[in-house]
């Protein structure tokens, strides 16, 4: 069965710690119900999202993100057939901030609504291949 890989970007409303986990909690056991995986890239300032999965589950769940009052400038950047998941080991794999992304002044240019697609993708493929601790 082919998977869609779908990646947003939103500005968080509201962030603090009980947010990210609430969110974090949720989505996990949303994600592994209906058969999704992906990464969650979370700051402050930024949500950067991967989700693959069935392209109808994958769809379904962007949908309800975008309607999500937590989420604020939601857009798509990527959204793309593939053949194996990035993050198929994780339900939710969750980054804090990474100081190899954009700056808070990036951010609030646009940076993460203007990146190109092979600039996404090389940002979750580089976490893919790095080893989560306390997971």
């Amino acid at each position: 069965m082919p998977l869609l890989q779908l990646i947003y970007a939103s500005r968080p409303f509201g962030f603090d710690a009980g947010t990210l986990l609430d969110i974090l909690f949720k989505a996990r056991a949303t994600n592994a119900a209906a058969d999704v995986t992906g990464c969650l890239i979370c700051r402050d300032d930024l949500y950067l999202q991967l989700l693959e999965g069935p392209a109808e589950n994958v769809q379904h769940i962007y949908d309800k993100i975008t309607r999500d009052d937590r989420h604020v400038e939601v857009t798509q950047l990527v959204n793309q057939p593939v053949t194996e998941r990035m993050f198929g080991a994780w339900a939710m794999r969750d980054d804090p901030v990474q100081t190899w992304m954009w700056t808070r002044e990036e951010v609030d240019r646009g940076a993460a609504h203007s990146a190109s697609k092979d600039d996404v993708l090389q940002i979750f493929s580089r976490l893919a291949a790095q080893p989560q601790e306390n997971s």
